[in-house]
C-alpha cells in the first residue's frame, strides 16, 4: 500500500506521495489497489477544517485589496446557464455579459468561461469568436450521471463537436459511494480521451459524498484519472461549495503537485453568491494552495449571480455609493 508521508502535519504544510496508482505508478489497477491508496490517505479533521475556515474567512481585507480581489473574481467566473428553458437568445445575451461585464466601465475584466448545456455551446462559441473567453459544456448526463458509458461520451463529443473547450462531467456517485473506485476512475479515464483537446473539470458532487475523506478521495481518483479541474458540484444538490469542502480539495491539488509535478484546478460551484463569499474563497487559496493558484488557468467560480454582486461591490469602490441592482443585468 502506498503512504503517506507525516499524516499529522497541519493544513498548511504539504503532503508528499510515494508512486502513486496508476498512471503515475505501477500499481494494478483495481478496486483493491485504489481502496489501499485511497484509504490510506490522511483522515481528515472535519472539526480542524470547520475551524480553519472560520479563521480565514474573518480576515479584514484592506480596500486596496479588496479591488484587487473583486477584479481577479470576475476574471474566475464561469457564467452559467443550466436551465430546461436555455434558448440560443439566452446564451447569446449570457456571453454579451461575460464580454462586457460592466458596460459603462471598459476597464472591468472579462469573465472567464460561459458554461452551458452541450447542444448550445456551438451558441455561445460564435458569440464569444475573437474574445478569448471559454465555452464550458455540462455532459455525462448531467447532473445525475445516471446514464450508460457509451451515451456519457456521446454527449461528451457531441458538446467539442458543438465547439466547447471545456467540458464538465460528473461522476458516478453510486459507484464511489459503493467502493467501485476502477469504474470511476476509467469512465473519467474514456471522458478525458473524448475531450480531445478540451480541458476537463471532474465534479465530485460533494453534497452527496458525505463526508470530507470521500471528497479527498475523491479528489484524488479524478485527478489520477486525467482531470484537468475537480469542481466542487452540479449546483442542483445542496450543500454544495462550502469553505471546508473546498479547504480539502486545495490540499489535494496542492499535495498531488507535490508528489507528481502536474498542477490541477478548483472549480467551487453553488451557493457562492456574494463578494464576501468570493473573497473568502481566494484567501482559501492563497492561504492553502499558494498564489500559483489565484489565476484562472487554476481556479474558477462557478456562478451567475455571484457577478452581479461583484460588479455592484466594484461600482462602490469606484464611486464612492452602491448603485442599485438595476444597474447591472439579470442573468
Amino acid at each position: 500500500m502506498t503512504n503517506l508521508l507525516d499524516p499529522h502535519a497541519p493544513a498548511t504544510s504539504p503532503r508528499t506521495v510515494d508512486e502513486p496508482p496508476a498512471p503515475y505508478g505501477d500499481v494494478t489497477r483495481s478496486d483493491a489497489a485504489f481502496r489501499a491508496f485511497l484509504h490510506g490517505l490522511p483522515g481528515v479533521d472535519q472539526v480542524g477544517a470547520e475551524a480553519r475556515t472560520t479563521v480565514l474567512a474573518s480576515r479584514s481585507i484592506k480596500t486596496t485589496a479588496k479591488a484587487w480581489a473583486i477584479d481577479t473574481a470576475i476574471s474566475m467566473v464561469d457564467l452559467t446557464t443550466l436551465e430546461g428553458a436555455d434558448t440560443p437568445g439566452t446564451v447569446r445575451s449570457l456571453a454579451a455579459k461575460a464580454r462586457r461585464p460592466d458596460p459603462g466601465d471598459a476597464t472591468c475584466p472579462q469573465v472567464a468561461a460561459v458554461c452551458v448545456y452541450g447542444d448550445l455551446a456551438g451558441v455561445a462559441r460564435e458569440a464569444l469568436a475573437g474574445t478569448g473567453i471559454h465555452v464550458a459544456a455540462v455532459a455525462t448526463a448531467f447532473p445525475s450521471g445516471r446514464a450508460s458509458r457509451e451515451v456519457k461520451l456521446a454527449d461528451v463529443k457531441d458538446a467539442v463537436a458543438n465547439g466547447a473547450d471545456e467540458i464538465d462531467m460528473v461522476i458516478d456517485r453510486g459507484a464511489f459511494l459503493t467502493g467501485r473506485y476502477l469504474d470511476v476512475y476509467e469512465e473519467v479515464v474514456a471522458v478525458r480521451e473524448a475531450c480531445g483537446d478540451a480541458h476537463l473539470k471532474v465534479i465530485l458532487e460533494t453534497g452527496e459524498l458525505v463526508t470530507l475523506d470521500n471528497v479527498r478521495r475523491a479528489s484524488w481518483l479524478a485527478m489520477l484519472a486525467g482531470a484537468d479541474f475537480v469542481k466542487t458540484s452540479t449546483g442542483k444538490v445542496s450543500p454544495a461549495a462550502t469553505l471546508p469542502v473546498c479547504l480539502v480539495m486545495l490540499e489535494a491539488v496542492r499535495d498531488f503537485r507535490a508528489a507528481t509535478g502536474r498542477q490541477i484546478g478548483v472549480k467551487p460551484a453553488g451557493g457562492i453568491r456574494t463578494t464576501k463569499d468570493a473573497v473568502r474563497h481566494l484567501v482559501l487559496v492563497h492561504e492553502t494552495a499558494g498564489p500559483d493558484w489565484l489565476s484562472p488557468d487554476w481556479f474558477r467560480f462557478g456562478a451567475s449571480s455571484l457577478l452581479n454582486d461583484l460588479l455592484l461591490q466594484r461600482q462602490k469602490l469606484r464611486t464612492g455609493h452602491y448603485s442599485g441592482p438595476d444597474h447591472v443585468t439579470v442573468d
